[in-house]
């Protein structure tokens, strides 16, 4: 049967993720997930996309969401220290822009925005998601999410993974690890495809799952993931890294609307605890879009 092998929540979006056993799946993803961002003092989102060194920051949250604590794995051996930060949702609200999309934002504070400031090399906030956030997602099964680019939850296979790290060797490139894809879900193991496949031979089944039951939780298909710049920043190192995988993947996976494709987004049906371990069950299977 295929089963989770990995389970990752990004508390702050563009940061480091934390792999966690088990979670609560709710309406807006992974507890915790994408709800805090980093923004420039006028309110504009951060990203890896034009701030890779956002890889180097290790958020933690507390399971109640009360306390957010930061720390630094700059490799270059700066040490920023850790700050913990008394997570707030009664400060006032500020406009805050998520791809050209006005949302709002509650300040956390001086402490985490300077700390942020310097290990980044520019001026910072960090905001939260307000309770009341109601954003709605596209795709084929509308959702909401918090900071995330799109839907709540980004799922990808082990068998996606090999497949680009046999299309990469044939160019001489190296492996990269599956932190360069972000993923909150990963996934393998041996269940039949739609049509006989045996799912750990088959690259890109995800793409297919229209529907699907995970532990107590039920997710929908929204879109394929469109992969940008951020897949080229060594997450470790918090540089970019070269031209893979995005190079490769230009060869084989172009979405028909363009950009190139990695993975599947899913939105949240049913709310419910998720673990490392727990059952893949495909409800429902739809034909590749790429």
């Amino acid at each position: 049967m295929a089963t989770v092998v990995d389970l990752f929540t990004y508390p702050i979006k563009g940061c480091a993720g934390t792999p966690v056993d088990s979670t609560y799946l709710t309406p807006a993803g992974l507890a915790h997930d994408r709800s805090f961002m980093v923004v420039s003092t006028d309110g504009v989102y951060r990203t890896q996309r034009r701030d890779p060194r956002l890889a180097l920051v290790r958020p933690t949250v507390s399971a109640d969401g009360g306390r957010l604590s930061l720390a630094s794995a700059d490799p270059g051996g700066g040490d920023s220290g850790v700050v913990h930060v008394a997570v707030t949702t009664s400060a006032p609200r500020r406009d805050v822009d998520l791809f050209g999309v006005t949302y709002q934002g509650i300040d956390q504070g001086d402490e985490a925005a300077a700390w942020l400031s310097d290990l980044l090399g520019a001026p910072s906030r960090l905001v939260r998601v307000p309770p009341e956030h109601h954003r709605k997602t596209d795709g084929l099964t509308p959702g909401t999410s918090g900071y995330a680019d799109s839907s709540a939850v980004h799922l990808l296979s082990r068998a996606s993974l090999a497949h680009l790290h046999t299309k990469m060797a044939e160019r001489g490139a190296p492996p990269l690890a599956m932190d360069r894809f972000r993923p909150n879900i990963v996934i393998d193991g041996r269940p039949d495809g739609p049509h006989g496949e045996d799912w750990s031979a088959v690259p890109h089944a995800e793409d297919r799952i229209r529907r699907m039951t995970i532990g107590a939780a039920d997710m929908g298909y929204t879109k394929l993931a469109v992969r940008c710049a951020v897949t080229l920043v060594d997450q470790e190192a918090g540089a970019r890294g070269g031209p893979e995988p995005l190079r490769t993947l230009a060869d084989y996976r172009r979405a028909p609307g363009g950009g190139v494709v990695f993975g599947a987004k899913f939105s949240v049906v049913r709310a419910g605890k998720l673990s490392v371990g727990d059952e893949v069950v495909v409800r429902e299977w739809g034909d590749a879009e790429a």
